[in-house]
């Protein structure tokens, strides 16, 4: 074996060596409690929150021989410069997740389980890093169950809550039930064509045969579980609400973006060419569909904020799908810009309801009534990250849904564009509902007045940032590009 190729896995390795460091510093910088009193972990999340944001200012420097696809371990690694985006892209949701949780980890009955937390946070990153980077198969597996268990863990952080405890239970065995589905479509895809190499299958596929179909159906179910699409998406609403509200935030926007992404290039490379091709752009249009309209007429009869936020997510997913339909470039770039616009605006408004959250313990839209006279600049925040959502101008929602529906447009999907723009009218009213309860209604015992930490101040100038100067990117982008197209 020629090591020399586990050069090619920088990322990863620069990931393990930060986890490898976390480890060493809470095994020996952090103290025993003394007389009940837990003292230790002071100093974990900045050293955590540091080095991701070194490992991602790493790997986005461009390395020697590797400015095009490069492949190892036979193929089983493939390494492109636009994986290597998306790593970055998730890279920064889990440093603004880390930001939002070290209040939270600071908490007596927390303050001793930090390193764990990141830890265990990390290796489900790391899990995603192999999805995201698989030429097979085997390869895809590994890192999906590398994401997924510890991602259960994650859920049932708050183990003597038991809220907590039952959504960790359901979690653990859906992910279970859906990798079992999964892992026999891939039996079965294998049966039929010899290999599990995705760039094999597209020559070696045969559209009439009953495995092939059959086996393409199981992933897709699989994968829906993975990301939340409809019929697949019951699991979703109430491991939400259970899990910690910091993991509820990292299961919405990381885990589901990777997801996504990496549906994406396994049906590109393995069955964009071949007679499946139109069955299973025909099995995603009816999931997205069913996602956006169920979602948008579930969210607006919720009461509690992360169910809320629970059901916006399956919504969300639904238009992350989009761009995959037609399996095209610009589908991708599509997805990945997307992707980042979700990531900013979603994890700006959990970062909201987290601080909230932990200074009154309140939950509820109904508790939001009033914010904006004890707490105007959360409240405006929290209007920027829900309009962004929502696609309204001029924030990055609306050039992230405009470049989705563009690319479904283009490749012949204009039906399917058009219903998503109607779901997005509803989507905008159940927005607006929160922002409504802050601006307008009126509470006779309104949330008091408090300050943020500093890692929740920096976590939501990250996110508006991004909702801003993103959308300003997006505005750029599309006037290059309408620009060279006059040009042509």
């Amino acid at each position: 074996m020629d090591y020399s190729q586990f050069l090619y896995m920088r990322e990863e390795l620069s990931l393990l060596a930060v986890i490898l460091i976390i480890f060493l510093a809470d095994l020996f910088l952090c103290k025993e409690p003394k007389e009940g009193v837990p003292v230790r972990g002071g100093k974990i999340g900045l050293i955590a929150c540091v080095l991701l944001g070194l490992h991602t200012l790493g790997n986005l420097i461009p390395c020697c021989g590797m400015e095009h696809e490069v492949t190892a371990f036979g193929g089983m690694y493939v390494h492109t410069a636009m994986m290597t985006i998306v790593k970055s892209v998730l890279n920064v949701g889990t440093l603004v997740v880390f930001l939002m949780a070290n209040g939270w980890l600071r908490r007596e009955e927390n303050v001793v389980k930090q390193g764990e937390f990141y830890l265990i946070t990390l290796f489900t990153l790391l899990g995603m890093y192999f999805m995201i980077s698989s030429g097979h198969f085997l390869m895809f597996f590994i890192g999906l169950e590398l994401a997924s268990v510890p991602l259960a863990a994650l859920v049932a952080f708050d183990k003597w809550r038991y809220e907590s405890a039952e959504a960790g239970a359901k979690f653990i065995l859906l992910a279970i039930f859906s990798s079992a589905l999964l892992l026999y479509g891939v039996s079965l895809i294998y049966g039929a064509t010899g290999t599990l190499y995705f760039t094999e299958i597209g020559a070696l596929i045969s559209g009439g045969s009953l495995l092939s179909i059959l086996g393409l159906v199981l992933f897709m179910a699989g994968m829906g579980f993975k990301i939340s699409l409809v019929p697949f998406h019951l699991w979703t609403a109430d491991t939400y609400q259970g899990a910690p509200t910091v993991v509820t935030g990292y299961l919405s926007v990381v885990s589901k973006g990777a997801a996504s992404f990496v549906l994406m290039t396994v049906l590109m490379k393995a069955f964009a060419d071949t007679q499946l091709s139109e069955a299973w752009n025909i099995g995603l249009f009816w999931l997205i569909v069913a996602s956006i309209t169920i979602a948008n007429l579930f969210a607006v009869r919720q009461q509690n904020l992360k169910r809320f936020m629970a059901f916006s997510a399956i919504s969300q997913a639904g238009y992350l799908v989009l761009a995959v339909m037609g399996g095209t470039a610009q589908g991708m770039t599509a997805l990945v810009y997307y992707l980042l616009v979700y990531m900013v605006a979603d994890l700006g408004a959990f970062a909201i309801i987290n601080v909230v959250e932990q200074n009154s313990g309140k939950i509820n839209i109904d508790d939001y009534d009033g914010l904006y006279e004890t707490n105007p600049k959360l409240a405006f925040l929290m209007t920027l990250c829900l309009f962004s959502l929502a696609g309204i101008p001029p924030f990055a929602g609306m050039f992230s849904k405009f470049f989705v529906f563009m690319a479904a447009f283009n490749a012949g999907y204009q039906w399917l564009v058009l219903i998503a723009l109607i779901n997005t009218v509803i989507s905008l009213y159940y927005y607006l509902l929160i922002v409504k309860a802050m601006y307008i209604k009126t509470n006779e015992t309104p949330i008091a007045k408090f300050r943020s930490d500093n890692y929740t101040r920096l976590a939501l100038f990250i996110c508006l940032a991004g909702v801003v100067l993103v959308g300003i990117l997006g505005v750029c982008y599309n006037y290059i590009d309408t620009f060279a197209y006059g040009m042509e």
